[in-house]
């Protein structure tokens, strides 16, 4: 990499800041094509000397500087690309800025700037700094008032955070909102929005009587598309209130829909601002995926009221304080409102194909990190997802009662504060009274741990010794401590669960050493251990049952999650033996047969008919040596249609039998119903003699955007060029007034599994409906194809890793966030067994372009070191 490379900040060199901040009050004049922003701050000193105050600032115009009113002069301030130092302060001052900055012209999408009929902010993590000059860190906590003034025509709507304390006409057109949070803050919660916007409204009366305005605020043509959202937003509230005594604290609680948002959504403090995919939904723009993502992010950006907000981080490498125990709290909350057993199969799915891989690749780190370069790029699944698991060890480990005890021990104590993960972790420990000191290891180690399980059954006393050993970590790593955890087994005797503990087919085993001795009574015949029930932590198991063993898990545990991986992990088994010559193994083709006869709840038996995806499948081919992803297609392709041929009798009366003829719901049942009949959809499809009539049939008839896709997706991925080409253009014909499912239209292009399908994103980019600058447009078509199409992507000239980088190179310098979290499939090269040095070459060359941002810097730079 070139010299002046970016500066790497560590979580070992963190000090308390030199100054607090008791108030803030801004003032935002906006204007087309220019905003004033007056800062008038209140200011502490909180260290002895007399150190200079230093505020972050990026992109702004400084107009004035003035400390108790008297205007500064020239030498007794500095301004860089980057700061604002004022020398000499008294120990308490008020210090007022005046800045003017462009949001018309902010492409970042970070800070104030212009989407469509509105003018917006997102703040996380340090996007406050491009709107005003201020310790831009999350702990430094105050109390906002904000004065917002626009063009009444173009603006009618004025939002910030907390509660609205007077709304004013003003003289030549404009008109006035005061706002007043009455708790304190970091500034990367902090919230506006100025613009043209219909408003939805309704309410919610908490436990103790109160009335809060709900309000959802979007475009006028999508006013008819926020009642899932509302309802979303009242389950949560209520189900926070009732497993863990919180209630919402403002008179009010505003979300507004964006369609440019570098992410889903933001808890800014009673002013959530949302991507539009993560709030608007209807049957004919969502798809059942979509709904349930919808109630679950609503529901994860609620929770951080008090998971983030009364409590936040005292630094950013405390992330997952936040994210993790909230991502726990939003899955616990869709597992009470639908199938706790799919919830858990999802999850798992999401984790292991996803992070485990990031786990495993350049971009590894804790759950805690301890470096960065630009914080944006540990906004990861390790954070978020893994965070999660570490928040669920804890509770299964604790138990459910002193896991709510301790949750309610930290946010008393910590209300109001910017706290650690250990302080978190203390939380539990004090109300439980466990010592979690090995427990905090989790936060410390990257990388995924791996367990191997061995079972010894003597038959005379009828005894089972389990004996378990951990390792967690890489093979060119030194020997970590090892961690504990939670091992949650079952044992089938005969083919039934054995009750292990009380009522209980489940026993929890507390992990702590690197090799570890179990010993269990009264079996009375040689058993199957069912392990990692729940998937109790995030490990890998090195030693993989048998066949024989995971065609009783199959068939007859009781543990969900066990048995949908038992169904993966034998599927995963005959993929990777299938050659052009085998045969499929008898047994699986039985126990296949055996699930689709069986009566487990649809969308179960759905998850559970699946295939392992490919990259499930490349993930688990990269523990054992380099990926061959056109071998992998090929192997599991000729599976399934095996499989298709096999149970064609069984896949048609599926798709008939399960056709729903009553109005579309996102509940369950049908839900379902709906991922069963367009799994048989699927399987059909790969039928050697398929005619694809059953696919363009539900295409054409479908009242919903779930079964439009299903049946597109059957025709366009598998289909000849002519059933294609009318597909697609009737698709876009009957949609194009609709972006979310122009969205959808991209993506199922994007990942036809074909070597042609580079030239087709190249001219969709191309297309009129595409917008480079669009993050939701970018993800939905090069970040699909090159996120979830290996073989395109991967296509033996190397056009696809061309398309990529061009692609960065092209939006780094106006959305350096968007571009380096693109940059993912080029940063795991080294695991390939074909196109690495293509891919390496890739990176190399857009790290020699000039004016990298960081946060496109640090991603290279980490994937180049490897």
């Amino acid at each position: 990499m070139r010299e002046g490379s970016p500066q790497t900040i560590y979580r070992k060199d963190y000090t308390a800041p030199e100054f607090a901040v008791d108030t803030v009050a801004l003032h935002f004049e906006i204007h087309s094509g220019k905003t004033l922003v007056t800062a008038e701050l209140a200011l502490r000193r909180t260290a002895s000397g007399n150190a200079p105050l230093v505020l972050d600032g990026e992109h702004l115009s400084l107009q004035s500087i003035a400390v108790d009113g008297r205007a500064l002069a020239a030498g007794e301030y500095q301004v860089t690309d980057t700061n604002l130092v004022v020398d000499n302060l008294p120990d308490d001052c008020r210090l007022q800025t005046v800045v003017e900055i462009c949001p018309e012209e902010n492409t970042s999408l970070e800070g104030l700037y212009r989407s469509r009929t509105m003018y917006a902010t997102q703040c996380e993590a340090e996007g406050f700094r491009k709107i005003t000059y201020y310790l831009d860190r999350p702990d430094v906590l105050a109390l906002f008032t904000v004065t917002v003034d626009a063009d009444l025509e173009t603006c009618p709507v004025l939002l910030s955070n907390g509660n609205l304390q007077s709304s004013t006409t003003l003289d030549n057109g404009r008109h006035r909102t005061v706002w007043h949070d009455p708790f304190p803050k970091p500034c990367y919660l902090f919230a506006l929005v100025a613009g043209d916007l219909a408003c939805v409204e309704d309410s919610f009366v908490t436990c103790t009587g109160k009335d809060v305005a709900l309000r959802v605020f979007v475009e006028a043509k999508d006013a008819n598309y926020c009642g899932h959202a509302i309802e979303s937003l009242k389950k949560s509230m209520r189900w926070d209130e009732t497993v863990y005594g919180l209630e919402y604290d403002l008179d009010l609680f505003n979300i507004v829909a964006v369609d440019d948002f570098n992410m889903g959504a933001m808890e800014n403090k009673s002013l959530n601002i949302f991507n539009t995919s993560c709030v608007l939904a209807d049957p004919d723009i969502t798809t059942d995926m979509g709904y349930q993502r919808i109630e679950a992010i609503v529901a994860h950006e609620y929770f951080h009221n008090f998971s983030g907000n009364r409590v936040t981080c005292r630094d950013w490498f405390q992330l997952s304080l936040k994210e993790g125990f909230t991502v726990f709290r939003d899955s616990e909350f869709t597992a009470d409102m639908h199938s706790r057993g799919v919830k858990r199969v999802e999850d798992v799915a999401f984790l292991r194909t996803h992070q485990f891989a990031e786990d495993a690749g350049p971009m590894a780190h804790p759950v805690r990190p301890d470096s960065f370069i630009e914080i944006s790029n540990f906004y990861t699944l390790t954070v978020y997802e893994k965070g999660a698991e570490v928040v669920r060890m804890l509770h299964t480990l604790l138990g459910a009662e002193n896991f709510q005890k301790g949750a309610t021990l930290y946010f008393e104590r910590h209300d109001g504060q910017a706290v650690t993960c250990d302080d978190f972790v203390s939380a539990m420990e004090d109300a439980s009274g466990r010592n979690l000191g090995q427990f905090r290891r989790w936060y410390e180690q990257a990388g995924t741990p791996r367990l191997s399980l061995a079972t010894d059954y003597n038959a005379e006393n009828q005894q089972l010794t389990l004996n378990v050993t951990q390792e967690n970590h890489g093979a060119d790593e030194p020997a970590k401590p090892p961690l504990m955890m939670p091992l949650s087994i079952g044992l089938l005797v005969d083919g039934r669960p054995m009750l292990l503990d009380g009522d209980s087919t489940t026993r929890v085993l507390e992990v702590t050493e690197q090799t570890q001795q179990f010993v269990i009574d009264n079996v009375v015949s040689e058993p199957v251990l069912s392990p990692l029930r729940g998937f109790s932590a995030p490990v890998r198991l090195s030693n993989e049952p048998t066949p024989e063993a995971l065609l009783t898990l199959m068939q007859g545990d009781d543990d969900s999650f066990v048995r949908w991986d038992a169904a993966q992990s034998f599927a995963a088994q005959v993929i990777e033996a299938a050659s052009d010559s085998s045969d499929i193994d008898i047994r699986f083709i039985d126990a296949y047969g055996a699930v689709i006869k069986s009566d487990i709840d649809p969308a179960l038996k759905a998850h559970t008919l699946a295939l392992p995806g490919e990259e499930y499948l490349a993930d688990r081919a990269s523990q054992r040596g380099l990926v061959d992803v056109f071998a992998i297609r090929a192997q599991r392709q000729r599976v399934k249609s095996l499989l298709a041929m096999h149970f064609e009798h069984e896949w048609r009366e599926l798709f008939t039998a399960l056709e729903i003829r009553s109005t579309y719901t996102a509940e369950g049942a049908q839900i379902g119903a709906r991922a069963m009949r367009h799994l048989a959809l699927d399987f059909l499809c790969h039928l050697p003699h398929s005619n694809f009539e059953s696919a363009r049939d539900l295409f054409s008839r479908a009242d919903n955007l779930t079964d439009r896709l299903a049946g597109a997706r059957g025709v366009i991925h598998h289909a000849d060029a002519a059933l294609r080409k009318d597909i697609i253009e009737q698709f876009y014909s009957d949609w194009q007034h609709q972006t979310l499912v122009i969205n959808q239209w991209f993506s199922v292009q994007a990942t036809r599994p074909a070597a042609e399908t580079v030239e087709t994103v190249q001219d969709l980019m191309a297309h009129e409906a595409f917008e480079l600058r669009n993050p939701n447009k970018l993800r939905a078509l090069v970040g699909a194809f090159a996120g979830g199409n290996p073989v395109a992507f991967h296509r033996q000239d190397g056009a696809g890793y061309t398309l990529l980088a061009d692609t960065v190179a092209q939006i780094q310098a106006v959305n350096p966030q968007i571009a380096a979290r693109m940059l993912t499939p080029l940063t795991r090269f080294r695991r390939y067994a074909h196109g690495a040095d293509q891919m390496q070459l890739a990176l190399q060359r857009l790290a020699g372009l000039d004016d990298l941002s960081r946060d496109v810097f640090e991603v290279l730079d980490r994937s180049l070191k490897g």
